[in-house]
């Protein structure tokens, strides 16, 4: 006798772990979701600070603190916040090398790293590209049913990690992408 499949609603839906990251030289924030169907649920969120001083004991310490987070937590997949072009090309840079030494964290670990625009990630959280940090703090706190509002940093980390589970990579296969060195491509 054959079995019968379980009605859609019964089916376990695969938790898949995602890790949001916001990068930043002086404050690189972080947040965890676990995407379980069409349900997100807040794991935890915070911040990594480097002290002030030179630029490769800063980078190191944000490459160990991301590093840190993927071991305690395991995320599966992860999200990061592309560079957008300031005004002031040095700010611009410093983040680009920020931004760059928490990517190989994720890289070493052969995770799969999908990037977002401000602009996608504001989209998907508050419905406007050109929300304020703010809004998309309260978003964030309502969409993941948190008791306080998380830190600006941690909050834009998570809103990231929100915007990739809204995006549909959880399957991979059946969204057209692939991974390359550690990247969905």
């Amino acid at each position: 006798m054959l079995a019968r499949p379980l009605p859609l609603a019964t089916r376990a839906s695969p938790t898949i772990r995602i890790l949001g990251i916001d990068p930043g030289l002086t404050i690189t924030g972080f947040g965890i979701l676990d995407k379980c169907g069409g349900r997100l649920n807040y794991v935890t969120s915070g911040r990594i600070k480097t002290a002030e001083g030179e630029l490769a004991p800063r980078l190191k310490a944000i490459l160990d603190g991301v590093n840190e987070v993927i071991a305690r937590y395991r995320p599966q997949q992860v999200a990061v916040e592309k560079v957008f072009v300031n005004v002031n090309p040095q700010s611009t840079l410093l983040l680009g090398e920020a931004r760059g030494a928490a990517i190989c964290a994720v890289v070493e670990q052969d995770l799969p790293l999908a990037e977002y625009t401000a602009l996608q990630v504001k989209q998907a959280v508050v419905g406007t590209g050109h929300a304020k940090k703010e809004q998309v703090q309260e978003m964030v706190s309502r969409l993941l049913r948190l008791t306080a509002n998380p830190s600006l940093d941690a909050a834009d980390a998570l809103a990231c990690a929100i915007c990739h589970a809204h995006a549909g990579f959880g399957k991979l296969g059946a969204s057209g992408y692939r991974i390359k060195k550690g990247r969905l491509v």
